[in-house]
């Protein structure tokens, strides 16, 4: 069902617990976001789940696109990622989906102790942020005709993996962005099956000693 990427330097087994920041794509904190992290938090982790767009959801992909960069703005977004997490302790595990990977990549960047990242349905190119941290480990997911993913995800993913000495890459067949939030009309239960089961063996094997 799913074609699996390079993976490079997997984690060594630790406790199962992990403290996870899962931040939201531009549809915003949706039922389908919370129900991702649910799955999660029954797994064991514990899972926060910020609303970086103050209470707003949008049915349509392009009006969030719209809150996102034109009423907020980058450096308000940016702003809004780190209020987010301001009192949580380091050693976190920040995930996200679409545009929530984004952010993830600010946070690992800008605070430090990140313990990983899990970027899901899209991957920043790591030359435009200053890097990666070495050391940070990554999982990164998408699908191989998402055109907000695609042959550029991958390539980032690469080079992020590349600069984290770890990581992980895992592709998947079709183009619909945003496949694993329930509440969305592109998602697909299988497959977010699929990504939820990896993602647990990501935070499972991190090293947090």
């Amino acid at each position: 069902m799913t074609r699996p990427g390079r993976a490079v330097g997997r984690p060594c087994q630790a406790g199962p617990m992990a403290k996870v920041v899962l931040l939201h794509h531009v549809h915003g904190l949706t039922d389908g976001v919370i129900a991702f992290a649910d799955r999660l938090r029954r797994a064991g982790h514990t899972v926060h789940t910020p609303d970086l767009f103050d209470g707003h959801t949008f049915a349509e992909l392009a009006a969030g696109m719209a809150y996102e960069e034109e009423t907020v703005g980058w450096e308000g977004m940016q702003a809004r990622a780190h209020a987010a997490v301001e009192g949580l302790p380091a050693g976190l595990v920040y995930a996200g989906f679409s545009m929530g990977a984004v952010y993830d990549t600010v946070l690992v960047l800008e605070r430090p102790g990140a313990l990983g990242a899990v970027l899901m349905e899209s991957c920043p190119d790591p030359a435009d942020f200053g890097g990666w941290p070495a050391g940070v480990p990554v999982q990164v997911h998408g699908r191989d005709a998402d055109p907000y993913f695609g042959a550029e995800g991958r390539a980032n993913a690469e080079a992020v993996i590349a600069l984290a000495g770890a990581g992980e890459l895992f592709v998947y067949p079709g183009e619909q962005h945003l496949f694993a939030d329930a509440s969305l009309p592109g998602y697909d239960p299988d497959q977010t099956a699929l990504l939820v089961d990896r993602v647990l063996g990501f935070l499972g094997g991190l090293d947090r000693g």
